[in-house]
Order: C-alpha cells, then sequence, then structure tokens
C-alpha cells in the first residue's frame, strides 16, 4: 500500500486560508485529472468540505508523491505554495486509512460526533468513480471508510457527542434558548439548494418555523426543494407533531425583499464572492424594523474582532465629535487646575480631551486633583526639565499604543444594559462565507459563521463514546491494512496457480501422445488426478503465504513466492492490471 493524502483543514489552517483555498466543481474535477496525470500517482479523490480539502492519492513515491500533490493543491486553489504548505498536513499509508476513518466518524469535525461528513465521503467517492480516477485501493478505502463510519454511529452514542453544523449553528442564534422554542412561528429565508442548504431547511421545518422560501441561482432546484418540504412539512400532513410549514422558492433576485420578510436566513452556496454585503442586510433590517442601522463596536454576535479602529490621537475636532463623552460639569468643577473655559464645549474636564496637550506639571496637577488629592502647584513647578521629558515621552508612548491619552481616575461603574433580541438571525455555513463579515458589527442582526461555530466548539464537551470510537478506528485500520496486504499477494498466487495448471494442460497432452489409445474415461479420470494432486501441494503454502502477508511486515512474501516457483513478473503485473482496471471501470455504488 502506498496511499497518501496531503490536505489542511480547520485544525491545521485558519478560516481565512480555507476560504481562499476552497475548491469550486470544476477545480475538483481538473485537480482530479491532474493528478492522476503525475507521474507519482496513479489514483486520486478529493474530499473537500466547507473545512477541509484533502487530496488522496496512491503513489509509488513517498517524497515526489508529497511535493507533486503539494504543488497541485496550490495551483487549483490559487493559494501560493509558499503560503499554503505550513497549513498543510500529510499522512502515509496505515495513518493515511486511520485519518480518513477518523472523518468519517466525526471525529476530525468541527462539532464532534457530526453525521454529514459520511455523505460527502460518498460524494468524493462517486465523483472519482466517475472520472475513473479511483481504482482498487480508493474504491476499497472509501467504502469501508462509510462502513466504519456507520458503525460508529449506529454501535456508540457518538450522536451525542455533537450534532450537524446546521443544529450546532441553530443552537448558537438560540443563545441558549431551545431551538424548538426559539424557532417556532418564525419566517425562514434559505439560500441555496444543496446538501447543507437542504439539510438546513429541513431542520428549521422540524424545529417548527411557519414559512420557509428557498432561494436559488437554479430555478428548479429551488422549486424541488420547496415542494419536498411542502410534501413533508406541510399543513395537516404532520398533525402528530404540530408542524404545518409553508415553502415556497423565489428567483435570487428576490432576497433583498425576501430578507426584510424573514427572521431568520441560512445561507450555504457555492459562490466564490460574496451573497449578502452588509450594506443588503442593513437595508433589509431598516425595511423591516423602519429605524436606521448602525454599527456598533462588537456587533450583535458578541465578536470583538471586527470592531472600528479607535480614533487616533492626532484626529481633528471633527473626528473625535463623532463620539462625544457625556457633557458633566463643564466649567463647574471647583478648584481644578485647568482653566476651564478654555476646554471644549460638551466634554468633562475629567476626561481626555480637557488634558491633551498640556504639559507634564498641569497634568500631573490634574491627575492629583482629579484623585482627590492636593499637590502644591509651585512644588510641580520646580520639577526638572529631564523629569518633564520623561513624563511627556511615556504620556506619548501610551498615547501612540492606544491612540489616547489615559484619564487619570478611577473608571466609573458601567451598567450593563442588556441587548435587545436581534430584528434578523443569520447563519452562514458556506465556505467561502455567503455574508460580509462586516454584519458582525451591525446593530439589530446576529451572524453567525464558521469562524465563530469553531470558536464556539473550540471548548465543547467530548462524550464518553468518543473513546469506543477511537478503539473501533484503530481495529478497523488494523483489518483494512491485513485485508490490503494479503490482497497484495492475490496476483501472485493467481499467477501461480495459472502457472500449475498450464504444467497440468501440457503433461496431460504429453501423454495422450505417448498413450493414444486410452479412451474418454480414462483420459479424465487420469486428468483430475493430476489437478487434485497439484491443487493439494499448492493449497497450504498459498494459504499461509496469505496469512503470513496479511501481518505487519508480510509485503516481502510476495518476492518469495516470486522467485520460490520463478514466476514471471510480467504475468503478475499484468493480473494486477487486469484487476485495477476491473476496478476502475465500475460504476458509483
Amino acid at each position: 500500500m502506498s496511499l497518501l493524502v496531503v490536505g489542511l483543514s480547520h485544525r491545521s489552517a485558519p478560516v481565512s486560508v480555507l476560504e481562499r483555498a476552497a475548491l469550486g466543481t470544476d477545480a475538483q474535477i481538473k485537480l482530479l485529472q491532474d493528478t492522476v496525470a503525475a507521474e507519482p500517482a496513479t489514483e486520486a479523490a478529493v474530499l473537500a468540505t466547507c473545512n477541509r480539502i484533502e487530496l488522496y492519492a496512491d503513489v509509488d513515491k513517498f517524497h515526489a508523491g508529497v511535493a507533486e500533490l503539494s504543488t497541485l493543491l496550490a495551483q487549483h486553489s490559487g493559494v501560493g505554495l509558499d503560503e499554503l504548505t505550513p497549513y498543510l498536513y500529510v499522512h502515509y499509508e496505515d495513518r493515511a486509512v486511520h485519518h480518513l476513518f477518523s472523518v468519517a466518524c466525526g471525529l476530525d469535525s468541527m462539532v464532534v460526533g457530526e453525521g454529514q461528513i459520511l455523505g460527502q465521503i460518498k460524494d468524493s467517492l462517486a465523483k472519482a468513480q466517475e472520472l475513473h480516477s479511483a481504482g482498487r485501493l480508493l474504491n476499497d478505502l472509501f467504502q469501508q471508510a462509510l462502513r466504519v463510519g456507520k458503525r460508529a454511529h449506529s454501535e456508540t452514542g457518538i450522536d451525542r457527542a455533537g450534532q450537524s453544523l446546521v443544529t450546532f449553528g441553530l443552537e448558537q442564534l438560540a443563545e441558549g434558548t431551545d431551538v424548538a422554542d426559539w424557532a417556532r412561528g418564525k419566517k425562514a429565508l434559505v439560500i441555496g439548494a444543496g446538501s447543507m442548504s437542504s439539510l438546513a431547511a429541513a431542520t428549521l421545518a422540524r424545529a417548527g418555523v411557519a414559512e420557509i422560501v428557498v432561494a436559488n441561482r437554479t430555478a428548479d432546484r429551488a422549486e424541488r426543494l420547496a415542494a419536498l418540504l411542502g410534501e413533508q412539512y406541510g399543513p395537516g400532513l404532520n398533525a402528530a407533531d404540530d408542524t404545518h410549514v409553508l415553502a415556497r422558492a423565489v428567483p435570487m433576485e428576490s432576497v433583498p425583499v425576501e430578507l426584510t420578510r424573514a427572521d431568520v436566513a441560512v445561507s450555504c452556496t457555492g459562490a466564490t464572492g460574496l451573497v449578502l454585503a452588509a450594506e443588503e442586510v442593513a437595508a433589509a433590517v431598516e425595511g423591516r424594523t423602519g429605524r436606521p442601522v448602525a454599527f456598533d463596536g462588537a456587533g450583535s454576535g458578541g465578536r470583538t474582532t471586527d470592531r472600528a479602529p479607535a480614533p487616533r490621537a492626532n484626529a481633528d475636532s471633527a473626528d473625535v465629535r463623532q463620539t462625544p463623552l457625556p457633557p458633566t460639569s463643564v466649567g463647574t468643577d471647583e478648584n481644578c487646575p485647568l482653566d476651564v473655559a478654555a476646554v471644549q464645549g460638551g466634554f468633562s474636564v475629567l476626561g481626555e480631551a480637557a488634558v491633551a496637550g498640556m504639559d507634564a506639571a498641569t497634568l500631573e496637577q490634574h491627575a492629583a486633583w482629579a484623585a482627590g488629592s492636593a499637590v502644591d502647584r509651585r512644588e510641580a513647578a520646580r520639577r526638572s526639565p529631564e523629569a518633564d521629558a520623561e513624563l511627556i515621552t511615556a504620556l506619548a508612548a501610551t498615547a501612540a499604543t492606544v491612540g489616547r491619552i489615559p484619564e487619570r481616575r478611577k473608571p466609573e461603574p458601567v451598567m450593563d444594559v442588556p441587548r435587545p433580541a436581534p430584528a434578523l438571525s443569520l447563519l452562514d455555513l458556506a465556505m467561502p462565507r455567503d455574508i460580509d463579515a462586516a454584519v458582525h458589527r451591525l446593530t439589530g442582526v446576529r451572524l453567525v459563521d464558521i469562524e465563530s461555530l469553531a470558536e464556539a466548539s473550540a471548548d465543547a464537551p467530548m462524550a464518553a463514546d468518543v473513546d469506543q470510537v477511537r478503539r473501533i478506528v484503530s481495529d478497523e485500520v488494523a483489518a483494512f491494512g491485513a485485508a490490503l496486504r494479503a490482497a497484495h499477494i492475490t496476483p501472485t498466487v493467481v499467477a501461480l496457480r495459472a502457472m500449475a495448471a498450464d504444467v497440468v494442460a501440457n503433461e496431460i497432452a504429453r501423454l495422450e501422445g505417448r498413450l493414444p489409445g486410452l479412451d474418454d474415461k480414462h483420459r479424465g479420470e487420469i486428468t483430475q488426478t493430476v489437478r487434485r494432486v497439484v491443487d493439494k501441494l499448492l493449497h497450504a503454502p498459498t494459504v499461509r503465504v496469505k496469512q503470513l502477508a496479511a501481518e505487519p511486515g508480510g509485503a516481502g512474501y510476495a518476492d518469495a513466492l516470486r522467485t520460490l516457483f520463478d514466476l514471471d513478473q510480467e504475468t503478475v503485473a499484468s493480473v494486477s492490471r487486469a484487476e485495477d482496471s476491473t476496478e476502475k471501470n465500475r460504476g458509483p455504488r
């Protein structure tokens, strides 16, 4: 076995790199074609999901294979090889099998135990079979991975260790509320009609939304999904669980209008650019609420990574007045050492704007006054120029670092004002993202995307069943390796038995030349006897050599068998080629 996998995932690369490296359908097809055309690889399969891109191949040289597969991934993803390399991982032979089996069981997923990966592995295999890039090794590997994944889900409670990304994303939107209670009666917009969007629509329908609108660039796919939802969850069909969902399809051009009606929107398309810009979302919320939407510091999702930069220390007064401080007690503070009349109106003499640009002695005087103590102004004036310079330098360094001059007073307690419920909840499951990340900073909007899901799931508890699944994976890897090593010797055994059959046929023909008077009955008995003798002589060695070859390090037994019986190498190779050709031409299963 010379199985090699080169890839990157949410565990090895940041979301920004995964977004840029994402492969569309056409790019995946071209990558497969170029991989099998490359010298080191004879088979290839691509597993591309929203949080992983992996290239599997059967290679004849390890180092050349790693170099070639890495280069091909970089070329087809559009991310430079130098930039991509630090995030790539490599697995070889048994480690590669272990990796795929772990992926199939959901152990390597962003949300441990999610089952959607099985469908993605099945699609990956079907694509490789359709393009005839999967031979015996990858066919057996991926089909066994599907069986292992199903076994893990049926024999353990791995499903309890996590949920699909859709369910987990909806739980994040619900913010601790039961998803069914949160979703009940809401109007939902689903953008896209692929497998992930269909799963999201079905999950929302089961959760109890009142209406689902499906938008897709291909109208018939949107109509098909809406029809399926209507058949399964339409009014009057599920009286027992009180699920009555109205479902309809709309063109993509109707998304801005539908967004003004929606309470929640889920987007997962294959688009390479943004589907929803921040301005479009803001306009939709304004149309829904009738109130203007502003960008706040942290966003309704609570994220801080997209905050607007703080005003610079040298910003002009117009910039400063964009974020005014409360106008407290200007000109009325007793004993303030500052000339309060010179302070800009609308700012407290306790604040940073009042002291900006003051000399060091006055700053110290103001600090002491703000802290409630007293400093003799004459004493402060007697400070040396060196001390003044040090203080000014320190203040300048602080201002350059934080963008402002710090206040010298204790912060006043800040009331924790509850944030109102968002007018619009958005779930972006696409990679690259469908929804502008700037939406995180829109008031009245809550956005959950792949990046925030990764952050939220980092501390998710692992179920005890995970250990049992890991044992299943280890056992299955060992069994697969043994079967593969045993299969490796099969062409040699087939060639040996073919050689024995030729020997029997030649000897029977020679016997007929010597005894031309043999009748058919005696000729048949002699032929059958000779064949039985040969079969009995070969049975024990061939069975035993298969057993030995299945053990670790058993690859050398095929060479030993060829040497002992002087088997023609080309005959063995032709048997292997025939088997591989049959496997490659096999349709999707």
